[in-house]
Order: structure tokens, then C-alpha cells, then sequence
């Protein structure tokens, strides 16, 4: 058996590149698994007009800021995936990639074992960094599957070209639901579907507010959030132009799919070309699945970021459940930073 590594870190986005630039100050011996073929993470399958919702200043990884826009905007996909390129260039994190990780299993008391498509990597700890966006999530709307027209999830939206002069339900109030709502308004009959009415973040709000606001609310405490006037949506320039031009207006869901179009809670039929699901993901943990580690929610029960029913197992960037904003590029290295401490310290202690 190969000498085994001190950390495999699973996955190579951005909350794997974060703890390895913690780690590389160790001297513990670490790999990082990448099932993508370059870097980029989730990024490489953001649609093509994406953006953040905060500065370059304040969408950094640690060690080295993003470059400001040359506009001073907010960046986009494209100059997020520079920066991950170039991040990963500067800094030569040991990636390995495309590799397949199949799971991840105990062999001893010791050590981890983990499964991919090149071998077999055993470590004292393991680092699951996969992220969200291999999980897409769609509700199980009755009828869905009898939908004979073309439905997709926005994991694999690109842009509005292929949806010009179509009949569309945009499904889902979030964030990607409204920017893609307002991109396909411009080129297609859209109707934009959502559970509630959706709710906007003031204008002069954007991710370093959420940030803050994430922080606070788990060093503090619901007493720390600021109450009152605060949304889901962020108002991006696109998302702030579709309202300028009234397109905002979201339907209750409907009640079923039919072959060709959905049924209204009204009764009344509509064809239908697409669906977009703007539903979200679910944490990716599928090849964690043999620790016996997932609760009948889904997620991992966790103490920080490690956890609890295999202590060799550690979680980041998956959501606020595994630390504040850490499914965010600054958050990452926020929660990183933290992490790997805890790390090298747990590692180092007799067993």
C-alpha cells in the first residue's frame, strides 16, 4: 500500500483550493480528488450571463484578491473562472483530475479509504469539498414525468438563444429563478412560477450585506440579525432592469403536469414548450453514503465542521450548516481558515 496521505480533500472547487492554502502551511501531506477536467469548480456550469452579487474585494480567496472589474461591476462568471485558474496556477494545489471518486470507507480505526476511477487513497482524515451542483434538486410535481416537451433544470441553462419565441415556465423564487427569469423575459412568453410572492433585497444590498448578516446571525445569534425589509432576491443589474420594464410578476405553482403544458389551480390548461426548474441543489454526499454518516435530512450532523459519527470526516462549503456563508468564495476561506487549525490539532493528538 502507497504511504497514506495525512488529508484527501474530495472535490476541487472553490472550498477545496481554500483549504489548501491552509494546509499547504501544515506540512501535513495532503491530494485534492477533482472530478472536472480544469479549474473553475461549479463555476465552469454557471449559465453564461452570471454574476456575482458582490465586489471583486469581497469574492476573494485567501492569499490572493480578485482583480476589481475593469467597469467596477460586479464580476462574472467568466472573470470568476479567471481568477480560479489563475488562482490554481499561483498556487499549484496537488490536484488530481478528472478523478472519480466512487466512495469513501472505513478500512481501521486509523484510516479512510477512498474509492476512484485511478485507485485507492487512504488518509487519516478526508475533506468532502463536492459542493451542491451535482445535486440538482426538482420537486416531484405530479405529472412531471409525463411532460413530453423539453424540461431542465438551471444547472444546465446556458443563455436565452435556444428559448426565443417559446411558451416557458420559469419555476422557483430564488435568486437563479429571477435572474433567468429576467434574461428569458426579453426573448420568450415567460411566466415565472413561485411558491410565495417573491420577496427583493433592497437595492443598496447586495452579498456583503448576506455575508455580515450570515456571520452574525452564528456568532450572535438571532438578536444580531437586523429584522424587518430584507428578501431573498438580490437586485442585480439584470434582475433591476426586469422590474424597471414590469416582468416581476410571479403565479402561484400549478397543480399538475400534463403531457404538453400544466393545469392551473383554476382548472384551466396551458400548453407549455419549457420548463425551467430554478429549484435549487442538495448537498452532493452521495460517496459518503458508506460512513453511514447522512441523516434522514440529507446533510451530515456536524461540531463545526467535523463529523459527528466519523470524526475523520470533515465538511466545507456545503452551506451555513458547516459554517457561516462557507458556500461562498470569502466564506470559504473565512471557514477554512478555521477549519485546517482544528484539523492539524485533531490529527496531532494521541489517538
Amino acid at each position: 500500500m502507497a504511504e497514506p496521505f495525512d488529508v484527501v480533500i474530495v472535490g476541487g472547487g472553490q472550498a477545496a483550493l481554500a483549504a489548501s492554502y491552509f494546509l499547504r502551511r501544515t506540512g501535513l501531506t495532503y491530494v485534492i480528488l477533482d472530478n472536472g477536467t480544469q479549474a473553475g469548480g461549479a463555476w465552469v456550469h454557471g449559465w453564461d450571463s452570471l454574476h456575482l452579487f458582490s465586489p471583486a474585494s469581497y469574492s476573494s480567496l485567501p492569499g490572493w484578491p480578485m482583480p476589481d472589474t475593469p467597469d467596477g461591476s460586479y464580476p462574472t462568471r467568466d472573470e470568476v473562472l479567471d481568477y480560479l485558474h489563475r488562482y490554481e496556477a499561483r498556487y499549484a494545489p496537488p490536484i488530481h483530475r478528472p478523478v472519480m471518486v466512487g466512495r469513501v470507507e472505513r478500512t481501521d480505526q486509523k484510516f479512510l479509504n477512498v474509492r476512484t476511477s485511478v485507485g485507492d487513497f487512504v488518509s487519516r482524515a478526508v475533506i468532502g469539498a463536492t459542493g451542491t451542483w451535482s445535486a440538482p434538486f426538482i420537486p416531484d410535481y405530479p405529472g412531471r414525468e409525463l411532460f413530453v416537451r423539453t424540461q431542465i433544470h438551471s444547472s444546465h441553462y446556458r443563455n436565452a438563444l435556444p428559448f426565443a419565441g417559446q411558451r416557458l415556465l420559469v419555476v422557483g423564487g430564488g435568486n437563479s429563478g429571477a435572474q433567468i427569469m429576467a434574461e428569458l423575459s426579453l426573448v420568450a412568453q415567460a411566466t415565472w412560477v413561485t411558491q410565495h410572492d417573491p420577496v427583493f433585497l433592497p437595492d443598496d444590498v447586495d452579498g456583503r450585506v448576506l455575508f455580515e448578516r450570515a456571520t452574525a446571525r452564528v456568532l450572535g445569534g438571532p438578536s444580531a440579525m437586523p429584522t424587518g425589509g430584507f428578501g431573498d432576491i438580490v437586485m442585480v443589474p439584470p434582475v433591476r432592469a426586469a422590474r424597471e420594464r414590469g416582468v416581476l410578476h410571479a403565479v402561484r405553482p400549478f397543480v399538475r403536469v400534463t403531457a404538453t403544458g400544466v393545469v392551473w389551480p383554476d382548472g384551466r390548461e396551458e400548453a407549455i414548450d419549457r420548463i425551467i426548474w430554478c429549484t435549487g441543489f442538495r448537498p452532493a454526499l452521495g460517496v459518503f453514503a458508506s460512513l453511514d454518516v447522512i441523516e434522514p435530512d440529507g446533510l451530515i450532523r456536524v461540531n463545526g465542521q467535523q463529523a459527528v459519527r466519523e470524526p475523520r470526516l470533515w465538511l466545507l462549503g456545503y452551506g451555513s450548516w458547516c459554517g457561516p456563508a462557507s458556500a461562498t468564495l470569502l466564506g470559504a476561506g473565512r471557514v477554512a481558515r478555521s477549519m485546517v487549525r482544528q484539523l492539524a490539532a485533531w490529527l496531532a493528538s494521541p489517538i
